[in-house]
Formats: C-alpha cells, sequence, structure tokens
C-alpha cells in the first residue's frame, strides 16, 4: 500500500471514528428539569452540574435538587448531568475539558451540540443566575499556609471572574458571594471546611477562565458563580455543601422551596446509597438498587432488545454493551442484567396476595413487604413463577403459601438475600413482575422524578428519549 492510499486510509478511519462518537455522545445527551411556577420564570435559576464528570459532589447536589426539592415559589432550572459521557466514563472528558470549551469551539467537536445547547439556556431571558457546580482540589485560602491550603486551591470557595456586572438584577457578584460564604460558614461540618470568595479576575487575562462557562456567561449579561467544594471530603459531605450553598441562592432571589429530608450528611448518605430505583416497562417491574448484586440473570426484556425504563435519579441510565445491559449511577455501575429476551403480554388488573394472613391488592411492579409468608391469589390462564421456590409438584405457584426459608437465598436480586422476584407469565409472554421484601429495613418511597424525567430507550447500545 503506497504512503498516499495509507494517509488516506488514516483520514477515513478517524472520520469514522469521530462520526461514531459524536452519535455515543448524543446518546448520552444532558437532561434538563424546570421546576417552580410557570407564572413565575422571570427570575430562574439555572443550575448545572457535571460539566467534568470526576467531580461528583456537584452532579450529586443537582441530582438531588431535582428529586428531592419542591420550588413553592419562583422557578429554578437545573442541568445536573451536562456531561453526562464523562460521567459514566469517571472522566474529567473523554474529549478534553467541557469547561474550556466557551470562547470558541469547532463543529466537528463531540461536545458541540451541548455547548449550543446550554448556550441557548444560559442565555435564555428567564435566567438571572447561572450557577456551576465543581469539586475543586484541597482548601482555598487567600494566603498560602501549605500545599493543600493555598491559593492555587479550589476546594471550598465561591468563585467570581469579577467583583461587578452592570445587569439590572444581582449584578453585585463579590456581596452576593460573600453573603453565600458566611452563610455556609455557619453550617460547617469542621472549621477546616469554611468557604472563602475566590476571584479569578478574569478579565485581566486569565487565559483559561475565558474559555469557561462561567465568563461565557458573565459577557452574556448574566450573573454567574462557580461553587466548589473540595475534593478531600466524602461525597455526602462535598454534596452537604453545595446544597448548602443553592439554597442560599434560592434566598437571595426570593425563590421558595420545600424538601423532603433533614439537610445533614448523614441524611445526604442515605439519599445517594439507598433512595435509588429503577422502573421499566411502564412500570410492570421495578427494581431497588440499594445493595443490588452485580449480576441479575434471566432478565425480562422485549424480543426486539429494546429496554424502556425509568429512573428515580437523572444520573441514572443503562448501556447495553453486546448481550448485557449495565445499569449506571453517576461514576458507579450498579448490576448488569444478563436478558431473558421475551413476547410480551399487557395486564392491568391488580394481584391479590395473602401477607402474612391478609388479603391485599398489589399492582404490577410493587414491592411488597412480607414478615413471615405470602401467597399470590389464582389468576385465570396467568403463570406464577417465585424465582428461586423449588417446587416439582408445582408448575403455577399461585395458591401456595410461601416462606423466606423455601426460596433459594442465591436468587435474591439483592446482597443481603432479602428480595426476591415473582414474575408473571401467559404461556410463554412475560406479563409482569412483583419483589417480595423479607427486610423491614427497605422502606419504599414514591419516586420523586417520573413526573419531571424522560422515559429513555435503550435500543442497539444506543439511548433514546421520549416524553412521559
Amino acid at each position: 500500500m503506497n504512503l498516499g492510499i495509507l494517509k488516506l486510509f488514516k483520514i477515513s478511519l478517524i472520520f469514522a471514528l469521530v462520526q461514531v462518537l459524536s452519535a455515543s455522545v448524543q446518546s448520552f445527551d444532558f437532561d434538563l428539569i424546570k421546576k417552580g411556577k410557570t407564572s413565575e420564570i422571570n427570575n430562574t435559576l439555572l443550575i448545572i452540574g457535571g460539566i467534568q464528570g470526576d467531580e461528583p459532589g456537584g452532579f450529586t447536589a443537582a441530582a438531588l435538587l431535582s428529586t428531592h426539592y419542591e420550588i413553592t415559589k419562583g422557578s429554578v432550572w437545573v442541568v445536573p448531568n451536562l456531561n453526562f459521557y464523562s460521567i459514566i466514563k469517571k472522566s474529567r472528558g473523554p474529549f478534553g475539558d467541557m469547561n474550556r470549551k466557551f470562547a470558541k469551539l469547532d463543529r466537528k467537536d463531540p461536545d458541540y451540540n451541548s455547548i449550543q445547547r446550554i448556550k441557548n439556556y444560559i442565555k435564555a431571558p428567564e435566567v438571572k443566575i447561572v450557577l456551576n457546580l465543581h469539586d475543586g482540589s484541597g482548601f482555598y485560602r487567600k494566603k498560602y499556609i501549605d500545599n493543600m491550603h493555598s491559593p492555587y486551591r479550589w476546594g471550598q470557595s465561591s468563585i467570581i471572574d469579577q467583583e461587578k456586572l452592570n445587569v439590572d438584577k444581582y449584578g453585585n457578584l463579590l456581596e452576593i458571594s460573600n453573603l453565600v460564604c458566611n452563610h455556609v460558614n455557619k453550617f460547617l461540618i469542621k472549621k477546616r471546611d469554611r468557604y472563602s470568595v475566590k476571584n479569578t479576575h478574569t478579565k485581566r487575562g486569565n487565559a483559561e477562565m475565558e474559555k469557561t462557562l462561567t465568563y461565557f456567561a458573565i459577557n452574556n449579561g448574566k450573573a454567574a458563580f462557580g461553587n466548589e467544594a473540595s475534593k478531600t471530603l466524602p461525597l455526602n459531605e462535598r454534596t452537604y455543601y453545595h446544597l448548602l450553598a443553592l439554597e442560599k441562592y434560592m434566598n437571595l432571589m426570593g425563590i421558595e422551596y420545600k424538601r423532603n429530608f433533614e439537610l445533614t450528611p448523614k441524611a445526604i448518605k442515605h439519599l445517594i446509597t439507598n433512595d435509588i430505583y429503577i422502573s421499566f416497562n411502564d412500570g410492570n417491574i421495578r427494581l431497588p438498587l440499594a445493595k443490588i448484586r452485580k449480576l441479575l440473570r434471566y432478565f425480562p426484556i422485549k424480543k426486539d432488545g429494546t429496554l424502556e425504563f425509568i429512573p428515580s435519579n437523572p444520573l441514572m441510565t443503562i448501556i447495553k454493551n453486546k448481550n448485557v445491559y449495565t445499569i449506571h449511577y453517576g461514576n458507579n455501575k450498579l448490576a448488569s442484567l444478563s436478558p431473558d429476551y421475551l413476547d410480551m403480554y399487557e395486564f392491568k388488573q391488580n394481584i391479590q396476595i395473602k401477607v402474612d394472613g391478609v388479603l391485599k391488592d398489589f399492582k404490577l411492579g410493587s414491592i411488597v413487604d412480607v414478615s413471615k409468608n405470602f401467597m399470590i391469589s389464582p389468576i385465570k390462564n396467568l403463570r406464577i413463577n417465585v424465582i428461586g421456590y423449588v417446587n416439582k409438584k408445582h408448575k403455577n405457584e399461585s395458591g401456595l403459601s410461601i416462606t423466606k426459608k423455601e426460596i433459594i437465598k442465591r436468587y435474591s436480586i439483592d446482597k443481603n438475600g432479602k428480595i426476591f422476584r415473582v414474575e408473571f407469565y401467559k404461556k410463554k409472554k412475560f406479563v409482569g413482575m412483583l419483589l417480595i421484601n423479607f427486610s423491614t429495613k427497605l422502606r419504599i418511597k414514591k419516586n420523586n422524578f417520573v413526573n419531571t424525567q424522560v422515559k429513555k430507550i435503550v435500543k442497539e447500545n444506543f439511548i433514546y428519549r421520549d416524553e412521559v
């Protein structure tokens, strides 16, 4: 092969690779979640997390605000997963640092469409303050103390590009930043965690900061701030400090809210690790993801390979790789689903189950708390299969009183061996699933995110979004 043909081949290969990468990035497009009353949209706070995928405190705080806060006055827009692909990859940016692409960017850059889209949201007339959430190194101090506590560090700081901005609202950037820091410093876990204002003085010729999202916002007449929690801190503590700052920004804008948890590091840790679920097939299957096993075998999936799902958290998605579907949550892989490809049958009736001697009605997809035993009432033309229950006499396991000790522990969906699948079939077609929960510690909460999120569909290794 001569050099000219080889060079042409390399160029074609690179072009094809860029096209594939661009398609992959688009399949991880970010979410915009609008919260609040539409009649009050002229005072909107835009919160952005996940511009860099290795800074989980920021994107976790944004996700919790989208799922566990109710905005009762004013308007908040939340982008919890701006660079979703980098979050999945646990990378600062697989295609370079996205927060250095706001001054100029080639159209062929895989991040181009995401950058253009977030720019449009920043420039929206409703938006008055833009807040970009980060996790920074060490602890920022105005005077050098040591390597981890110095002017060169970013953690535990409120970032501004300049002291003032000539706009009608919120142009007093330094004053606002000081108010935020003073508020956070009233609720420190440790004294070393104190917040300070860091002014990058970008206009004076800071070439790196001139490329950032906040400086783009400043140049488009929007008050903009960065909020940095220290990477030295555990995730729940970083998230705690971000939420303290977020609540102060809302307070300064007259935005009122309710949250359904106590703002403490302990409560946040519980939300992050335990209050996570995913549902499939219009709610006919629902999995609690805390303590889930790394692999669930023979998981019912449509014969064409598509898998519709609604996550309880916007940092959650599913990636298909060959014949395995992997559930991702932020920077972590939670579980893989080994598929059992089946035809599906639609069934909308309630299921009657005698739980500890009391007859109750349940919808498909429910998680049923059981102390001692359960019995599923027979349903005409449906076969019930309790996964892990061995009964050679019966192919249909309805009408049987079943205890936990009669189900093989390794068939549970959780590592603790407490939660088991009950599947329903019409002949060979899959109808739906219930979970039997023998753990008194699991408390099922309403999925707060369903009404603001989109249904996602895994198909041919890519993710598509349809409005719920």
